[in-house]
C-alpha cells in the first residue's frame, strides 16, 4: 500500500491525549512558560481539538518541561521528582541479576520518592505485576498512572534488549474518550475501571538476564523518553496489527477481507472485534494515511499532490478535504507551520 520511505511512520495521538497532560501542567507551570513550551514544539494552545500530536512533539515537550521545571514527573505527583532521578533509577536497575530483580529495584526506588502511591511488585509464578496501591488518596491522575506504568515497561524492555510483551495493562480510572490512543503506548489488552492500576508481564520473563553498559545508559538517558514512551510492537492490539498489514501491503486497494484472511478471521468477526475496540477498518486505514501525510508534510520534500497520490487519493482536492477533516487544518497550512518551527 505504502511506498518505501526511510523515515518511520509512527502513530500520532489525539490532542485530547495531550490535554490530559496539559491539564496538570497548567497547575504546575506559569501560563507564559507553558505557552512557550507549546510554541517550541509547534502546538499553540489554540489548536483545534481534532489536531494530531506526533511522537517527536511528545518527546520534546517532556524534555522541555522536565528540564525547565526541575521535576522529571512534571507535577504529576504531590512531591516533585528532582532532576537526576531517572539517571539513578537506570543505574540501579542495570545492576540487577534478572528482570524480576530489576523490577523489584524499580518498585523500591519509587517507594522512596512517592507519597501518593506505593509501587508493589507481585511475583506469583506465572505473572510478574507492577501495581500502584494508593497510600492516603483515591485520586487517580490519569497521565501520571500511564507514564509510571509505561516507564516500568520501557525500562524492562531496555534492560532486556527488546520490547517485552505484556499480558495486560489495567487502570483504576474509567475509559477516557481518547482510549484509542492507549494501544499506541502499551503492547497489551488495556482495561479501564479496574480496582488498581497495574502492568503485567508473563512470569517466565522474570528470569531474563539484564545487561546494559554505562555508555548505553547514557544514550538511553539522553534520548529519554524517546526509547520508551511509545511502543513499536507489531504483535498486540488488533488496530496496530491491521495498521502493520496495511504498511506491508503494496496494494492501494487492500480491503477488510484481505486483513481478515491474514488474521485467520472471518470478515464479520473482524468487524465485531474492531467495533468492540471502538474503531473500524476504514478508520485504521484513514489513520495510517493521515500519519503518512503528517510525516511527509513535515519532511518538506514531496509536493502535496505527490503525497495525495501516494496514499491513494484521486485528487489533491480530495486529500485537502480529508486532511482538514482529520486535523482541522489544510495540508499547506500544516506544512508552513511545521517548517517555520
Amino acid at each position: 500500500m505504502i511506498p518505501e520511505n526511510p523515515s518511520p511512520i509512527l502513530p500520532t495521538v489525539s490532542r485530547a491525549f495531550l490535554e490530559d497532560w496539559l491539564s496538570v501542567l497548567r497547575a504546575h507551570c506559569p501560563p507564559q512558560q507553558l505557552a512557550g513550551f507549546l510554541e517550541q514544539i509547534g502546538l499553540a494552545s489554540t489548536v483545534q481539538p481534532q489536531a494530531r500530536v506526533t511522537h517527536d512533539q511528545i518527546v520534546r515537550l517532556y524534555q522541555l518541561v522536565a528540564v525547565e521545571t526541575g521535576d522529571e514527573m512534571m507535577g504529576l505527583w504531590s512531591r516533585p521528582i528532582r532532576s537526576g532521578a531517572l539517571k539513578h533509577l537506570s543505574a540501579s536497575v542495570r545492576g540487577a541479576s534478572s528482570l524480576s530483580a530489576a523490577l523489584f529495584r524499580f518498585s523500591s526506588f519509587w517507594n522512596l520518592l512517592l507519597d501518593d502511591f506505593a509501587v508493589v511488585l507481585e511475583n506469583e509464578g506465572d505473572i510478574l505485576r507492577v501495581v500502584l496501591v494508593p497510600r492516603d488518596t483515591d485520586c487517580a491522575q490519569r497521565f501520571g498512572h500511564m507514564l509510571l506504568l509505561k516507564l516500568a515497561h520501557g525500562i524492562a524492555s531496555w534492560l532486556t534488549g527488546r520490547e517485552l510483551p505484556l499480558r495486560d495493562v489495567s487502570f483504576v480510572f474509567g475509559r477516557p474518550d481518547f482510549a484509542e490512543d492507549y494501544p499506541v503506548l502499551f503492547p497489551a489488552p488495556i482495561r479501564f475501571g479496574q480496582p488498581k492500576s497495574s502492568i503485567t508481564f508473563d512470569g517466565l520473563l522474570g528470569s531474563l538476564p539484564v545487561s546494559r553498559s554505562e555508555a548505553e545508559m547514557q544514550e538511553f538517558l539522553i534520548r529519554a523518553p524517546r526509547d520508551w514512551i511509545f511502543t513499536s510492537s507489531r504483535e498486540h492490539a488488533l488496530p496496530l496489527r491491521i495498521r502493520e498489514l496495511l504498511l506491508l501491503s503494496d496494494r492501494l486497494d487492500y480491503h477488510l477481507s484481505d486483513a481478515a484472511q491474514a488474521l485467520n478471521l472471518t470478515p464479520r468477526t473482524l468487524i465485531r472485534r474492531l467495533d468492540a475496540e471502538d474503531t473500524s477498518f476504514q478508520g485504521i486505514k484513514d489513520g495510517l494515511r493521515r500519519d503518512i501525510a503528517i510525516r511527509d508534510l513535515s519532511d518538506g520534500v514531496k509536493s502535496i499532490e505527490a503525497i495525495s497520490q501516494d496514499i491513494g487519493f484521486a485528487s489533491a482536492a480530495n486529500f485537502h478535504r480529508a486532511f482538514k477533516r482529520w486535523t482541522s487544518v489544510t495540508p499547506g497550512a500544516y506544512r508552513r507551520h511545521h517548517l517555520q518551527m
